[in-house]
Protein backbone atom coordinates (compact mmCIF):
# COMPACT_ATOMS: atom_id res chain seq x y z
CA UNK A 1 0.00 0.00 0.00
CA UNK A 2 2.62 2.21 0.66
CA UNK A 3 4.45 1.91 -2.40
CA UNK A 4 1.00 2.64 -4.29
CA UNK A 5 1.15 6.19 -2.44
CA UNK A 6 4.53 6.41 -3.29
CA UNK A 7 4.14 5.12 -6.97
CA UNK A 8 0.98 7.71 -7.27
CA UNK A 9 2.80 10.53 -6.09
CA UNK A 10 5.60 10.25 -7.99
CA UNK A 11 3.03 10.64 -11.47
CA UNK A 12 2.12 13.59 -9.88
CA UNK A 13 5.11 15.17 -9.17
CA UNK A 14 6.72 14.13 -13.08
CA UNK A 15 2.86 15.60 -14.71
CA UNK A 16 3.34 18.82 -12.73
CA UNK A 17 6.80 19.23 -13.58
CA UNK A 18 6.24 18.96 -17.55
CA UNK A 19 3.25 20.38 -17.55
CA UNK A 20 5.80 23.98 -16.21
CA UNK A 21 8.49 23.03 -18.59
CA UNK A 22 6.16 22.85 -21.46
CA UNK A 23 4.79 26.58 -20.50
CA UNK A 24 8.65 27.63 -21.36
CA UNK A 25 8.95 26.87 -24.84
CA UNK A 26 4.93 26.24 -26.15
CA UNK A 27 2.74 28.92 -26.47
CA UNK A 28 -1.19 28.37 -25.99
CA UNK A 29 -3.25 30.30 -27.85
CA UNK A 30 -6.95 31.03 -28.14
CA UNK A 31 -8.61 30.66 -31.92
CA UNK A 32 -8.13 34.66 -32.18
CA UNK A 33 -4.98 34.74 -31.24
CA UNK A 34 -4.11 31.91 -33.59
CA UNK A 35 -5.93 33.08 -36.34
CA UNK A 36 -3.97 36.42 -35.74
CA UNK A 37 -0.53 35.14 -36.27
CA UNK A 38 -1.21 31.16 -38.58
CA UNK A 39 -0.84 33.23 -42.02
CA UNK A 40 2.82 34.20 -41.01
CA UNK A 41 3.84 30.57 -39.95
CA UNK A 42 4.14 27.32 -40.63
CA UNK A 43 0.71 25.76 -39.83
CA UNK A 44 0.97 21.99 -39.00
CA UNK A 45 -1.62 19.71 -38.63
CA UNK A 46 -0.18 16.86 -36.56
CA UNK A 47 -3.17 14.68 -37.20
CA UNK A 48 -3.23 11.61 -39.21
CA UNK A 49 -3.60 11.44 -43.54
CA UNK A 50 -7.61 10.15 -43.17
CA UNK A 51 -8.33 12.92 -40.25
CA UNK A 52 -6.68 15.39 -42.13
CA UNK A 53 -8.46 14.59 -45.55
CA UNK A 54 -11.86 15.24 -43.50
CA UNK A 55 -11.36 18.32 -42.71
CA UNK A 56 -8.22 20.72 -41.94
CA UNK A 57 -7.66 24.39 -41.56
CA UNK A 58 -7.24 26.31 -45.04
CA UNK A 59 -3.64 26.44 -45.31
CA UNK A 60 -2.21 23.54 -43.06
CA UNK A 61 0.20 20.77 -44.11
CA UNK A 62 -0.28 17.59 -42.55
CA UNK A 63 3.04 15.98 -40.58
CA UNK A 64 1.48 13.48 -38.59
CA UNK A 65 2.85 13.02 -35.01
CA UNK A 66 3.51 9.60 -35.93
CA UNK A 67 6.31 11.03 -39.03
CA UNK A 68 7.29 14.50 -37.80
CA UNK A 69 10.97 12.84 -36.65
CA UNK A 70 11.31 11.44 -40.30
CA UNK A 71 9.75 14.78 -41.57
CA UNK A 72 11.49 17.55 -39.72
CA UNK A 73 13.27 18.31 -43.18
CA UNK A 74 9.98 20.19 -44.57
CA UNK A 75 10.04 22.26 -41.92
CA UNK A 76 11.55 25.63 -41.01
CA UNK A 77 13.53 25.79 -37.11
CA UNK A 78 13.99 29.62 -38.25
CA UNK A 79 9.99 30.20 -38.71
CA UNK A 80 7.26 30.33 -36.16
CA UNK A 81 5.25 26.77 -35.82
CA UNK A 82 1.78 26.51 -35.08
CA UNK A 83 0.17 23.46 -34.32
CA UNK A 84 -3.04 21.71 -34.36
CA UNK A 85 -4.80 18.18 -33.60
CA UNK A 86 -8.14 16.93 -32.62
CA UNK A 87 -7.94 18.30 -29.62
CA UNK A 88 -4.11 19.14 -27.97
CA UNK A 89 -2.64 16.24 -26.64
CA UNK A 90 -0.85 15.23 -29.88
CA UNK A 91 -0.10 18.68 -30.82
CA UNK A 92 1.52 19.32 -27.00
CA UNK A 93 3.87 15.73 -27.87
CA UNK A 94 4.61 16.94 -31.29
CA UNK A 95 5.98 20.54 -29.58
CA UNK A 96 7.88 18.63 -27.03
CA UNK A 97 9.92 17.04 -29.84
CA UNK A 98 10.30 20.42 -32.16
CA UNK A 99 11.62 21.71 -29.07
CA UNK A 100 14.13 19.33 -28.65
CA UNK A 101 15.14 19.79 -31.98
CA UNK A 102 15.97 23.08 -31.41
CA UNK A 103 12.64 25.03 -32.67
CA UNK A 104 11.94 27.54 -30.18
CA UNK A 105 8.71 29.63 -31.38
CA UNK A 106 6.18 27.24 -31.29
CA UNK A 107 2.24 27.40 -31.05
CA UNK A 108 -0.82 25.53 -30.23
CA UNK A 109 -4.34 26.10 -30.63
CA UNK A 110 -6.28 25.87 -27.65
CA UNK A 111 -8.89 22.67 -27.59
CA UNK A 112 -7.51 21.59 -31.23
CA UNK A 113 -9.43 21.18 -34.31
CA UNK A 114 -12.87 20.41 -33.03
CA UNK A 115 -13.12 23.78 -31.64
CA UNK A 116 -11.84 25.18 -34.80
CA UNK A 117 -14.91 27.81 -35.76
CA UNK A 118 -12.94 29.23 -38.83
CA UNK A 119 -12.55 28.45 -42.47
CA UNK A 120 -12.07 24.58 -43.03
CA UNK A 121 -11.30 22.15 -46.46
CA UNK A 122 -12.37 19.10 -46.66
CA UNK A 123 -11.29 16.32 -49.48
Amino acid sequence: MEFLVIAIVALLVVGVFRYFRQKNYLKVLTEQQFREGYRKAQLIDVREPQEFDKGHILGARNIPLTQMKQRLIEMRPDKPVYLYCQSGSRSARAAQLLNKKGYTDIYQLKGGFKKWTGKIKAK
